[in-house]
């Protein structure tokens, strides 16, 4: 499946299909959470959180994925991605972009 951050593909005509989206609500546990909260009192990088999201934003690509290849899809164009804090530890990421198949 072809992910783009632009609104065409370079040299293709398609069909737009329709919105597609994916999300996730994830969060860490418990002795990590902890641990990033000392870390705050020093500085740096949170590496749990990063971890977090990084995987929570490949959950919700690969939900936005599917949904674009039920449809049928080639290809998704302007593909964005969004995240809110849910609770404490817990963070919201969607991804969503257009379904498109190639003419």
């Amino acid at each position: 499946m072809l992910l783009l951050n632009i609104d065409y593909v370079p040299g293709k005509e398609f069909d737009a299909l329709g919105l597609v989206k994916g999300t996730v609500v994830q969060s860490k546990n418990f002795g990590k959470d902890f641990m990033a909260g000392m870390k705050t009192l020093v500085g740096g990088e949170i590496v749990g959180y990063t971890e977090m999201l990084v995987e929570a934003r490949q959950i919700a690509t690969k939900r936005m994925v599917d949904e674009a290849e039920a449809l049928g899809a080639d290809a998704v164009v302007n593909v964005r991605y969004g995240s809110s804090s849910v609770m404490q530890g817990a963070a919201e990421v969607i991804t969503y972009g257009t379904a498109v198949r190639f003419k």
